[in-house]
Protein backbone atom coordinates (compact mmCIF):
# COMPACT_ATOMS: atom_id res chain seq x y z
CA UNK A 1 0.00 0.00 0.00
CA UNK A 2 2.74 2.32 1.16
CA UNK A 3 4.91 1.29 -2.19
CA UNK A 4 2.04 2.30 -4.53
CA UNK A 5 1.40 5.32 -2.85
CA UNK A 6 5.15 6.48 -3.10
CA UNK A 7 4.66 5.28 -6.81
CA UNK A 8 2.11 7.54 -7.41
CA UNK A 9 3.33 10.33 -5.57
CA UNK A 10 4.55 13.69 -6.99
CA UNK A 11 7.83 13.01 -5.80
CA UNK A 12 7.71 10.23 -8.10
CA UNK A 13 6.50 11.40 -10.82
CA UNK A 14 8.97 14.16 -10.72
CA UNK A 15 12.09 12.51 -9.39
CA UNK A 16 11.27 10.11 -12.59
CA UNK A 17 11.01 13.12 -15.48
CA UNK A 18 14.34 14.03 -14.29
CA UNK A 19 16.02 10.79 -13.88
CA UNK A 20 14.51 10.51 -17.53
CA UNK A 21 16.02 14.15 -18.45
CA UNK A 22 19.38 12.19 -16.92
CA UNK A 23 19.26 9.46 -19.50
CA UNK A 24 18.33 12.19 -22.01
CA UNK A 25 22.12 13.48 -21.33
CA UNK A 26 23.42 10.13 -21.18
CA UNK A 27 22.62 8.94 -25.02
CA UNK A 28 23.29 13.05 -25.94
CA UNK A 29 27.18 11.89 -24.60
CA UNK A 30 27.17 14.67 -22.19
CA UNK A 31 27.10 12.64 -18.93
CA UNK A 32 29.81 10.13 -19.74
CA UNK A 33 31.27 7.60 -17.61
CA UNK A 34 29.17 9.30 -15.08
CA UNK A 35 25.63 8.78 -15.98
CA UNK A 36 24.13 6.33 -13.18
CA UNK A 37 25.67 8.93 -11.00
CA UNK A 38 23.85 12.32 -13.53
CA UNK A 39 20.93 10.03 -13.44
CA UNK A 40 20.14 9.13 -9.79
CA UNK A 41 21.12 12.99 -8.76
CA UNK A 42 18.68 13.92 -11.44
CA UNK A 43 16.17 12.11 -9.66
CA UNK A 44 16.60 12.92 -6.26
CA UNK A 45 17.12 16.08 -7.25
CA UNK A 46 13.52 16.54 -8.65
CA UNK A 47 12.39 14.53 -5.79
CA UNK A 48 13.55 17.65 -3.53
CA UNK A 49 11.90 20.11 -5.57
CA UNK A 50 8.72 18.12 -6.14
CA UNK A 51 5.43 20.04 -4.68
CA UNK A 52 4.33 18.35 -1.50
CA UNK A 53 1.00 16.08 -1.48
CA UNK A 54 -1.91 17.96 -0.51
CA UNK A 55 -4.30 16.53 1.95
CA UNK A 56 -7.44 15.10 0.64
CA UNK A 57 -10.37 17.15 1.22
CA UNK A 58 -12.85 16.02 4.28
CA UNK A 59 -15.28 13.81 3.77
CA UNK A 60 -18.50 15.66 5.21
CA UNK A 61 -21.81 14.74 5.20
CA UNK A 62 -23.81 15.86 2.21
CA UNK A 63 -26.70 18.20 3.59
CA UNK A 64 -29.24 15.31 2.23
CA UNK A 65 -27.77 13.06 4.63
CA UNK A 66 -27.63 15.85 7.50
CA UNK A 67 -31.34 16.58 7.37
CA UNK A 68 -32.07 12.53 7.06
CA UNK A 69 -30.58 12.47 10.79
CA UNK A 70 -32.31 15.98 12.01
CA UNK A 71 -35.58 14.11 10.59
CA UNK A 72 -35.03 11.48 13.07
CA UNK A 73 -34.63 13.73 15.90
CA UNK A 74 -37.47 15.80 15.02
CA UNK A 75 -39.64 12.00 15.28
CA UNK A 76 -38.20 12.05 18.66
CA UNK A 77 -38.86 15.57 19.94
CA UNK A 78 -42.04 14.91 18.95
CA UNK A 79 -42.50 11.74 20.87
CA UNK A 80 -41.00 14.26 23.84
CA UNK A 81 -43.65 16.43 23.44
CA UNK A 82 -46.28 13.89 23.64
CA UNK A 83 -45.82 13.38 26.95
CA UNK A 84 -45.90 17.02 28.01
CA UNK A 85 -48.88 18.76 29.40
CA UNK A 86 -49.08 22.55 27.96
CA UNK A 87 -51.89 25.29 28.60
CA UNK A 88 -54.19 25.06 25.83
CA UNK A 89 -52.82 28.17 24.23
CA UNK A 90 -49.10 27.07 24.56
CA UNK A 91 -50.66 24.11 23.18
CA UNK A 92 -51.73 25.06 19.71
CA UNK A 93 -48.49 27.57 19.44
CA UNK A 94 -46.35 24.47 20.21
CA UNK A 95 -48.98 22.41 17.42
CA UNK A 96 -48.29 24.84 14.99
CA UNK A 97 -44.88 25.40 14.96
CA UNK A 98 -44.52 21.67 14.83
CA UNK A 99 -46.72 21.25 11.97
CA UNK A 100 -44.70 23.72 10.32
CA UNK A 101 -41.06 22.40 11.39
CA UNK A 102 -42.49 18.81 10.22
CA UNK A 103 -43.66 20.47 6.42
CA UNK A 104 -39.74 21.84 6.48
CA UNK A 105 -38.48 18.53 7.11
CA UNK A 106 -41.00 16.63 5.04
CA UNK A 107 -38.88 14.80 1.39
CA UNK A 108 -39.56 16.77 -1.19
CA UNK A 109 -39.15 20.17 -2.96
CA UNK A 110 -37.79 22.01 0.45
CA UNK A 111 -35.47 19.41 1.02
CA UNK A 112 -33.69 20.22 -2.52
CA UNK A 113 -33.78 23.68 -1.29
CA UNK A 114 -32.66 23.10 1.77
CA UNK A 115 -29.81 21.06 0.73
CA UNK A 116 -28.22 24.34 -0.99
CA UNK A 117 -28.85 26.38 2.18
CA UNK A 118 -26.63 25.76 4.52
CA UNK A 119 -27.92 28.40 7.12
CA UNK A 120 -31.41 26.85 6.62
CA UNK A 121 -30.57 23.75 8.00
CA UNK A 122 -28.39 25.35 10.62
CA UNK A 123 -31.88 26.96 11.72
CA UNK A 124 -33.83 23.65 11.74
CA UNK A 125 -31.50 22.04 13.15
CA UNK A 126 -31.34 24.61 16.32
CA UNK A 127 -34.68 24.61 16.28
CA UNK A 128 -35.30 21.00 16.63
CA UNK A 129 -31.85 20.09 19.04
CA UNK A 130 -31.77 23.64 20.85
CA UNK A 131 -34.72 25.49 21.04
CA UNK A 132 -37.81 23.91 21.41
CA UNK A 133 -36.94 21.34 23.86
CA UNK A 134 -35.04 24.37 25.85
CA UNK A 135 -38.40 25.87 26.09
CA UNK A 136 -41.07 23.57 26.71
CA UNK A 137 -38.31 22.10 29.37
CA UNK A 138 -37.86 25.36 30.89
CA UNK A 139 -41.65 25.44 31.48
CA UNK A 140 -42.15 22.45 33.09
CA UNK A 141 -39.20 23.14 35.32
CA UNK A 142 -40.06 27.01 35.99
CA UNK A 143 -44.00 26.43 36.87
CA UNK A 144 -43.16 23.63 39.17
CA UNK A 145 -41.11 26.75 41.32
CA UNK A 146 -43.58 29.59 40.55
CA UNK A 147 -46.52 27.63 42.81
CA UNK A 148 -44.20 28.37 45.33
CA UNK A 149 -43.55 31.74 44.43
CA UNK A 150 -46.74 33.18 43.39
CA UNK A 151 -46.35 36.74 42.17
CA UNK A 152 -44.42 36.33 39.38
CA UNK A 153 -44.84 36.45 35.22
CA UNK A 154 -46.42 33.38 34.46
CA UNK A 155 -44.01 31.02 32.82
CA UNK A 156 -46.97 30.30 30.19
CA UNK A 157 -46.92 33.87 28.93
CA UNK A 158 -42.65 33.24 28.79
CA UNK A 159 -43.07 29.78 26.59
CA UNK A 160 -46.03 31.36 24.30
CA UNK A 161 -43.87 33.97 23.34
CA UNK A 162 -40.63 31.80 22.89
CA UNK A 163 -42.98 29.52 20.68
CA UNK A 164 -44.22 32.42 18.71
CA UNK A 165 -40.66 33.87 17.90
CA UNK A 166 -39.87 30.51 16.92
CA UNK A 167 -42.86 30.16 14.73
CA UNK A 168 -41.69 33.33 12.87
CA UNK A 169 -38.06 32.13 12.20
CA UNK A 170 -39.43 28.86 10.87
CA UNK A 171 -41.95 30.91 8.95
CA UNK A 172 -39.15 33.24 7.44
CA UNK A 173 -37.54 30.14 6.30
CA UNK A 174 -40.27 28.85 4.69
CA UNK A 175 -41.00 32.56 3.10
CA UNK A 176 -37.51 32.75 1.83
CA UNK A 177 -37.86 28.99 0.43
CA UNK A 178 -41.05 29.75 -1.66
CA UNK A 179 -39.45 32.79 -2.61
CA UNK A 180 -35.85 30.75 -4.23
CA UNK A 181 -38.44 28.31 -5.76
CA UNK A 182 -40.52 31.62 -7.32
CA UNK A 183 -37.22 32.92 -8.99
CA UNK A 184 -36.05 29.62 -9.92
CA UNK A 185 -39.14 29.14 -11.98
CA UNK A 186 -39.14 32.49 -13.22
CA UNK A 187 -35.85 32.12 -14.59
CA UNK A 188 -36.70 29.03 -16.21
CA UNK A 189 -39.69 30.76 -17.86
CA UNK A 190 -37.14 33.91 -18.89
CA UNK A 191 -34.51 30.93 -20.48
CA UNK A 192 -37.41 29.14 -22.21
CA UNK A 193 -38.98 32.70 -23.83
CA UNK A 194 -34.84 33.36 -24.45
CA UNK A 195 -34.74 29.88 -26.50
CA UNK A 196 -37.93 30.36 -28.04
CA UNK A 197 -36.73 33.55 -30.17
Amino acid sequence: MAISKYLESRKNITGSVCGIAGLGLTFAGVAGPYWPVVVAGLYGAGALIAPPERPPLPDFPDPSAQLDALRGDFETLRSYLAEIELPPAAAGRLTELTELLGALLDPGWSTELLAHDPEGVHTLSRAVRQDVPEAVDTFVRTRWWTRLAPGQEAPERHLERQLTLLQEEAEGLASALRETEARRQESHTRYLEDRAN
